[in-house]
């Protein structure tokens, strides 16, 4: 088992509470370990877990767990756990995971899940839309499409995302989410396979030249699953291909390092908008 053979791997940082008298990491953590990937592997397919589920009308139950050690992990190790879906039974699943230190194999294991109705408690099929999600990641495939269009088509699905994260999470005033000059701008919205919204953006003409990125927000189970980049680089491939030669955004405090990462850069002062901090920023296009 190498760490080529896995697409998806969750970076974990060995923390002191997790290392046992022997100072190498307890054995049981392991198991903490290929969950805690589990979960980001969910949200590299682009599917919330809780709320698939729901949507599919069932859910995944762990039938069996194992582990073989190879070697051991210490104190502020950076670690990688791959995970890799290996099999799809009629209503079983199996993954292999492995925990690296750079390419060293510390750990394999193997989880069997059984697809169940949570009401009965009973194995049931897994349902086709969620074995060919499967099937398609670990081939390769994306698993975002991001949709370019005016508002009167994806203004719903926009709206949508926005609520969610500008009024439920950070309490904007509802009137403030979207405004008139939504009719005029370009609009970018990412779904996952099962065409279920999970973030928007906007591109406006902020002078001459230079466009203005506005409105960015992603669901809170998929933030760290670079479906925000996408977005992202979808509007900035729509401001280039209309010629402009700068596009800024005003960033919230928490997002500056976010677009730090993608090629923006700071522009004046920090201020205060809607009572959250926030940074002008711009990035150069030609």
């Amino acid at each position: 088992m190498k760490r080529s053979c896995f697409r998806f791997a969750e970076r974990i940082r060995v923390r002191w509470a997790e290392v046992d008298m022997q100072k190498i990491v307890f054995n049981g953590h392991y198991i903490l370990y290929a969950d805690t990937a589990m979960a980001g592997y969910w949200r590299a397919l682009a599917l919330p877990y809780q709320a698939t589920m729901e949507h599919l009308g069932g859910d995944l139950y762990v039938r069996k767990a194992t582990l073989e050690y190879h070697g051991s992990a210490e104190y502020d190790d950076t670690l990688e756990v791959g995970m890799r879906c290996e099999h799809i039974g009629n209503s079983s699943l199996r993954f292999l995971t492995g925990v690296f230190r750079a390419e060293e194999l510390l750990v394999s294991g193997e989880l069997v899940y059984v697809y169940a109705d949570p009401e009965a408690k009973r194995s049931q099929p897994v349902p086709q839309a969620l074995r060919q999600v499967l099937m398609d990641f670990e081939a390769g495939q994306p698993m975002v499409e991001v949709r370019i269009g005016a508002w009167g088509d994806l203004g719903a699905d926009a709206s949508r995302i926005r609520h969610e994260v500008f009024v439920q999470e950070q309490h904007i005033p509802v009137e403030m989410a979207s405004d008139a000059t939504d009719a005029d701008a370009v609009h970018a919205v990412a779904y996952n396979a099962f065409g279920v919204p999970l973030a928007a953006g906007r591109l406006l003409v902020h002078a001459a030249g230079e466009g203005r990125i506005g409105r960015m927000a992603v669901s809170r189970p998929l933030r760290g699953s670079q479906i925000g980049r996408e977005v992202l680089l979808a509007l900035l491939g729509e401001a280039s291909r209309r010629g402009d030669k700068h596009v800024m955004l005003h960033a919230q405090a928490s997002a500056v390092g976010f677009y730090l990462r993608n090629g923006f850069t700071p522009r004046g002062p920090a201020f205060e908008e809607a009572g959250i901090a926030h940074q002008e920023m711009v990035s150069d296009l030609a």
